[in-house]
């Protein structure tokens, strides 16, 4: 086992402490599940469209530490493909004519913001945007010749916006796209070549692969209720 998955996974469980952590102060926690897709962005795909969207699906435990500010850890994982032939980018990629089709799941923790007060009770509005970034990992499968320097497991970095509606008090519906930020070259499979032998199947050195998820999320809510101060913990003056 290398040392860099070591060290990944030694930070991961760190990352885990930290967010039981921040869990603890929140005066709001919410569990939520979402459906939608991944987008792959690399030497197959250029530019922001709907083609290539596969289905993927969201889970996450959300924390409101302040109402603007809250917590969220979550795992999503589905599909993530894409093929030449079906999204060709120039006339190199039709001699190319490659294609991947793997399964990605992701673990992240993100801090939202959100922009309008929304949660109170004497407040008339009932959604508001947000934004949202943090850190996470990575894992694929389904690339059985992936070059074996490179390691399954990778971090990332996740931001995007979205925006939240009130149904009632204690379900909430939303919509949300994320972008993927890796600093990994391989998820479609394509390294970089010898730069002598041309034989189409290398990819762009220079940028690395990057994904996003698009999704609706239904979410529960549960309040906290505090604890009752002791009627006998007085200050009483002598």
């Amino acid at each position: 086992m290398s040392t860099s998955y070591l060290s990944l996974k030694k930070n991961l469980l760190s990352l885990v402490f930290l967010c039981i952590s921040f869990l603890g102060y929140a005066q709001e926690t919410e569990i939520g599940f979402g459906l939608g897709g991944y987008k792959y962005f690399g030497d197959m795909s250029r530019g922001i469209s709907f083609n290539g969207i596969n289905p993927a699906g969201n889970a996450f435990f959300r924390s409101n530490l302040t109402d603007e500010l809250s917590f969220r850890l979550g795992l999503t994982a589905g599909k993530l493909a894409a093929s030449d032939s079906r999204t060709p980018i120039d006339p190199f990629t039709d001699l190319r004519d490659a294609s991947f089709d793997i399964f990605l799941f992701e673990v992240s923790t993100v801090f939202e913001y959100h922009f309008l007060n929304w949660r109170q009770e004497n407040s008339i509005i009932r959604w508001t945007p947000y934004l949202f970034a943090g850190i996470g990992i990575f894992g694929i499968s389904g690339m059985d010749d992936k070059p074996v320097e490179y390691s399954n497991i990778q971090p990332v970095i996740p931001f995007g916006a979205g925006i939240k509606y009130i149904l009632n008090p204690k379900w909430y519906i939303g919509v949300e796209i994320g972008f993927r930020k890796t600093f990994f070259d391989y998820l479609d499979n394509l390294g970089p070549g010898d730069g002598v032998i041309k034989n189409y199947d290398y990819s762009n050195r220079f940028d690395n692969d990057h994904y996003a998820f698009l999704g609706v999320s239904l979410t529960y809510s549960f309040y906290n209720i505090p604890c009752p101060t002791s009627p006998y913990k007085k200050n009483y003056r002598r």
